[in-house]
């Protein structure tokens, strides 16, 4: 057996029906040229041959007792293919927004504790001749970078694969689960050893916490000195902050790596950064959209590995720290140097305190408290009463920067899927991989119906960055000219920010607040007026003038003419 760390336990205490805890990822499959198989038969067989190679594909839940203590992970010698490895065919037409949706739908149900917790559906009918594999495991047992580590498992470099070996041969054991006995023994052992280990740490804890009120001349980013000195307990709050419901939504969009690297070299901030702000612009007129952009900025939950390189333990080793996304600026090049400010005085504090931050600690009595707690808040409502911490947990994700195979088929996308949770209703994670960023929207439908306007204001945000890049000049050393534009997406691909723009209607208007009245102003335009007078100008004939009056609107028809603007 192997005990759970108090970090990874806590992902399942704090589940609730609305809130699973699970992470997976979408990828978008390119079938080998004239393949005639059963890709489900093929995949199911792939994986027979791999579960071995990582620990989450075999190991499931022993819980302890009158769950006194945090469960273990034991052996599971009998895996059931299929139910772990499914198959679904979209109805017609197959678009990527129908396959996004039903991700969503996917992602929205709790996993069997019984089981292994992981899941793979192998899904089919897309009209693009591709196939989809959306996975999901739960977070007790792998993070981020955890999860790319799994990856290696599943894919391959090559379309022909590796050659894998078998797993050894060992004695089936006829116990379904572990006496009680002997898991009581080892909780009360596990209890102990965590507390030793506190008690081991408190003096450095404490020194951490003292070194808090003094200044540190020794970190690395001096930037950090620049950050704002003032510092807001909470957030502001908005539509995103409130209590969820298991009903979820999802969006998947692709911007260019070799960009991002470039937005980041040559105005001297890190590729975080830009990912951080291109979110707040998005973000940014999202809310403006509906008159509801407070005046305080919008502050951002940042994933931190904790992580040593090399390790490559499936668990959860990773802290969080909160960044402004600086929303109350109009520029966005001033609001990418605030964001980068606040992003390194949060590094320096973390910096600080990682080296004592507990990844395991006592937990007796934990599995029952905890999860009461989180129903209970869950269902009350006290969470849209209070202040959140953070408005949206924004996280990324280092992945691989080469093409990659899953059962001979080529793997064009990976787009993550997180969590949502009570009071962030919005989760943006970013992986990139092969080239690309693949972003992974996913919300409470209830709370983010309309999650592809953000989607389609994250490609526009980027876009105006890049364009930035050639009206201001750039840091010492940054290069000194962009990445060569990529080819158009095929239609396909680029289908999603093309085809749900048209149908959107617009967001109810709502009084908006005072403060964000200026802001609103200064950010909003007025191309929609412009395009007929212009039109009407020209004397166009009937047919151009309606297709005009057809086009989608500016915001979103800008979005989707960007070359980056891959869906799926």
């Amino acid at each position: 057996m192997k005990h759970l760390s108090g970090l990874d336990a806590t992902f399942l205490h704090l589940e609730t029906p609305e809130m699973p805890m699970h992470v997976g990822s979408l990828n978008v499959l390119d079938l080998p040229k004239g393949y005639k198989g059963d890709f489900y038969e093929d995949a199911k067989a792939f994986m027979a041959s791999r579960i071995h190679l990582a620990d989450v594909f075999t190991r499931k839940l022993a819980l302890m007792p009158f769950d006194m203590t945090n469960p273990v992970w034991v052996e599971d010698d009998d895996i059931d293919l299929d139910y772990h490895v499914r198959h679904i065919t979209l109805p017609k037409p197959g678009t990527n927004r129908q396959l996004q949706q039903y991700v969503a739908r996917l992602h929205s149900t709790l996993m069997d504790r019984s089981r292994p917790m992981w899941e793979f559906f192998i899904i089919d009918g897309l009209k693009s001749g591709q196939v989809a594999l959306y996975t999901k495991v739960h977070h007790a047992g792998i993070d981020g970078q955890a999860g790319v580590e799994l990856g290696k498992a599943i894919f391959d470099l090559e379309a022909t694969g590796r050659v894998i070996k078998p797993p050894r041969a060992r004695p089936r054991s006829n116990g379904y689960q572990l006496g009680m006995a002997e898991l009581a023994t080892a909780a009360l052992r596990n209890t102990a050893q965590q507390y030793v280990k506190l008690f081991k740490m408190a003096p450095a804890i404490a020194r951490a916490i003292g070194g808090l009120a003094q200044p540190d001349e020794k970190a690395a980013d001096k930037a950090a000195a620049t950050a704002p000195k003032k510092f807001n307990l909470f957030a502001p709050r908005t539509s995103l902050n409130v209590s969820i419901t298991n009903q979820r939504t999802f969006a998947g969009r692709t911007i260019s790596l070799a960009e991002t690297k470039y937005i980041a070299k040559h105005f001297g901030v890190s590729l975080n950064d830009v990912v951080l702000a291109t979110v707040a612009g998005a973000l940014r007129h999202y809310l403006a959209d509906n008159n509801e952009l407070p005046a305080k900025p919008l502050v951002a939950g940042v994933p931190v590995s904790l992580r040593e390189a090399g390790d490559q333990t499936a668990n959860n080793q990773a802290s969080m720290i909160l960044v402004s996304l600086a929303t109350d600026i109009t520029d966005p090049l001033q609001r990418l140097k605030a964001i980068n400010a606040s992003s390194n005085s949060s590094k320096s504090t973390m910096n600080r305190f990682k080296a004592v931050i507990l990844d395991d600690f006592p937990t007796f009595a934990a599995p029952w408290l905890v999860s009461g707690i989180a129903s209970m808040v869950g269902r009350s409502g006290i969470v849209n009463l209070l202040p959140p911490a953070a408005n949206v947990a924004v996280s990324n994700v280092a992945g691989a920067p080469f093409p990659m195979y899953f059962a001979g088929a080529l793997v064009t996308c990976y787009y993550p899927v997180s969590i949502a949770s009570h009071g962030t209703a919005l989760n943006v994670t970013v992986q990139s991989y092969n080239g690309r960023m693949d972003y992974g929207l996913i919300a409470c439908r209830r709370a983010v119906p309309d999650i592809t306007e953000i989607g389609d204001y994250l490609l526009a945000e980027h876009k105006l960055l890049m364009e930035l890049t050639q009206k201001h000049p750039a840091v010492s050393g940054a290069p000194a000219t962009p990445p060569k534009p990529v080819a158009a997406p095929a239609p396909e691909a680029d289908e999603e920010a093309q085809a749900a723009a048209p149908a959107r209607k617009p967001a109810a208007r709502k009084k908006a607040p005072v403060k964000a009245v200026a802001a609103k102003k200064t950010a909003q335009k007025a191309p929609a007026k412009a395009a007929p007078v212009k039109a009407a100008a020209k004397k166009a004939p009937a047919k151009k003038v309606a297709a005009k009056k057809a086009a989608p609107r500016p915001a979103a028809r800008k979005a989707a003419a960007s070359p980056r603007a891959a869906a799926a």
